[in-house]
């Protein structure tokens, strides 16, 4: 159970346009995450919009952003993330059940490509380790440029915070609709 109360839109009508900008970004529905970061409204927006483009406004393609998102899920046991991403996003972006099931143990699944396998083991390192040593870095060299290098690490990044806020504040999973 969440451990701070989340806003009560209807209460406060001064975050009426945030709630609109919040809801049309997120398939019409505020988010239990949202509805907690407004106790903080610059916060729940820039939140909205680093979320937003780390999403959509990258050169990584879907199907390698949704791996490393449900990877990151995982590894911090975010229970909220996983259920944000499996399988809705993670079908839309073209994973399937047993990609997803496989991103538990990635390293013995024969289900991803040489290029996913270097962004796992960096996603393993950035999230487990924080400190990414050579050998890990070197094989992204080989198959993302520079861009794709910092937006995969910024990726990666933000969905660190993003899960290690929902788990410290022990954000509720969302009704299903």
């Amino acid at each position: 159970m969440v451990r701070i109360p989340y806003i009560n839109e209807a209460e406060n009508p001064a975050l009426t346009e945030l709630v609109a900008r919040l809801r049309s970004g997120r398939r019409g529905k505020l988010l239990n995450l949202y509805r907690l970061l407004l106790h903080s409204p610059p916060i729940a927006a820039a939140w909205f919009e680093l979320v937003n483009a780390v999403r959509w406004k990258t050169s990584l393609s879907g199907r390698l952003r949704e791996i490393v998102i449900i990877r990151v899920a995982l590894l911090n046991r975010a229970a909220y993330a996983i259920s944000q991403h499996v399988p809705k996003l993670a079908f839309a972006e073209g994973l399937t059940v047993a990609e997803c099931e496989a991103l538990r143990d990635w390293r013995s699944s024969k289900l991803f490509s040489e290029p996913e396998h270097a962004a796992l083991a960096y996603t393993d390192a950035m999230t487990q380790d924080v400190a990414v040593a050579d050998s890990v870095f070197a094989p992204l060299r080989k198959h993302f440029d520079n861009r794709s290098i910092v937006e995969l690490s910024v990726l990666i990044g933000t969905y660190n915070m993003h899960t290690r806020v929902l788990q410290a504040l022990e954000i509720d999973l969302e009704e299903p609709n």
